[in-house]
């Protein structure tokens, strides 16, 4: 182990006992007591040094025999450790990848504020290189959010749809300009890979859309009419929910950005559920969406380039965070917000009994044993760090 406080936060003195580390309330933490010699010696700390060395340096400080390793293990307790050779061999062999990781430097400040154990921001971006998410749209929304995945570390970005690209499907982070007339597919491919920090493995997945489904690590939804991701047709999610494949929605519909629901099938609730909840709280609900998608289109939809540019941003956070293993907050949850203002609200998408996706199946001590397995893993990772911080402090 190489240890390194985490760069990403920076540290200041509140006394002349009590550092803080970070700025950002989310994040940052207040450690005391501290003597003179421990501030001193954590400037050691800077992933350049094994414990062996370290052992030796502190003796030399007046350090007590056991100090470094006490000190080594609170602040790994208490996340602000990393690990600059840690990770296993798909970390390693991302820092061999000189290019790559400076570029992604600051994503890996990032996910170490994320990651609490040591060198888990840099296991995290390498296990990305090894996911596959499809894009189903490429739009001012579906193309941007595919480029900011592929330009995150997402190994493979494949982005679905139909056409030729006109002058309103260009938008900065997505289509260019020299790409208009091109199929849709292939603009958006050579897009996604200008984004892409290294080069995508290659994919062995094949087939038709259905087929194409397995084996995918994520969908997003992302259809360049609005209405698609307002009212989103159950019929055209069954492959998705058959197979299992957890899928997003995002989308702009007039004046106003959607993202989510982040539908886990048979756990969160689906457009199914959605059409159903709606039908149930306003009977005339079916009638408007059959008019809605039997009617003339407009030729260009409505869709601000700056609300567009938010929603691929938020939609390609949440996709991230899921990818990543954490639970983010578009998870049976549709985030909208509307101009002029813009100020995202979420609205909840419930478990329908009536939908066939079976998430309403789940009864109610399911839920609440699942909860109570979550709560005591956390409960368990608290008391832990609790018992090596020993008298230290941390406030967020």
């Amino acid at each position: 182990m190489h240890p390194i406080v985490k760069p990403a936060l920076r540290r200041a003195w509140r006394d002349l006992n009590t550092v803080q580390f970070g700025m950002a309330p989310a994040h940052a933490m207040v450690l005391g007591p501290m003597d003179t010699a421990t501030g001193s010696f954590l400037d050691l700390l800077d992933g350049t040094r094994g414990m062996p060395l370290l052992r030796e340096q502190g003796r030399e400080m007046g350090l007590p025999e056991g100090h470094v390793d006490g000190l080594v293990d609170r602040l790994a307790a208490s996340g602000l450790l990393d690990d600059a050779t840690g990770g296993g061999p798909a970390a390693a062999a991302l820092r061999e990848k000189k290019a790559v990781m400076e570029r992604m430097r600051p994503d890996l400040g990032s996910l170490s504020l994320v990651a609490p154990e040591p060198a888990g921001a840099v296991e995290r971006l390498a296990a990305r290189r090894a996911l596959r998410v499809q894009v189903r749209g490429a739009g001012r929304v579906g193309a941007v959010l595919a480029s900011l995945l592929a330009g995150a570390g997402v190994g493979e970005v494949e982005v679905r749809d139909l056409g030729r690209v006109e002058p309103w499907d260009v938008a900065p982070g997505g289509l260019p300009v020299d790409s208009v007339g091109e199929r849709r597919e292939s603009a958006a491919r050579r897009a996604v890979r200008a984004a892409a920090p290294d080069r995508p493995p290659r994919s062995s997945a094949k087939g038709k859309e259905g087929e194409a489904a397995r084996g995918l690590d994520l969908v997003v939804l992302a259809p360049r009419d609005g209405l698609a991701v307002h009212a989103p047709d159950p019929v055209s999610a069954e492959p998705l929910i058959t197979s299992g494949t957890p899928h997003l929605y995002a989308g702009v519909v007039e004046a106003t950005g959607v993202v989510g629901p982040l539908v886990l099938p048979g756990d969160t609730g689906c457009a199914g559920c959605l059409d159903q909840t709606r039908a149930d709280r306003d009977p005339t609900w079916p009638r408007l969406v059959a008019q809605w998608r039997s009617g003339r289109q407009r030729r260009v939809p409505p869709c601000d380039l700056a609300l567009a540019s938010a929603v691929a941003g938020l939609a390609a956070s949440h996709a991230l965070a899921f990818l990543d293993g954490d639970a983010p907050s578009a998870g049976g949850v549709r985030w909208e917000a509307s101009l002029p203002g813009c100020a995202w609200h979420a609205k909840p998408v419930l478990a329908h009994p009536g939908c066939p996706c079976g998430a309403a199946g789940k009864t109610k001590r399911e839920r609440a044993s699942e909860d109570e397995k979550r709560h005591a893993t956390m409960g368990e990772q608290q008391s832990h760090a609790a018992g090596l911080a020993g008298t230290w402090r941390a406030h967020v």
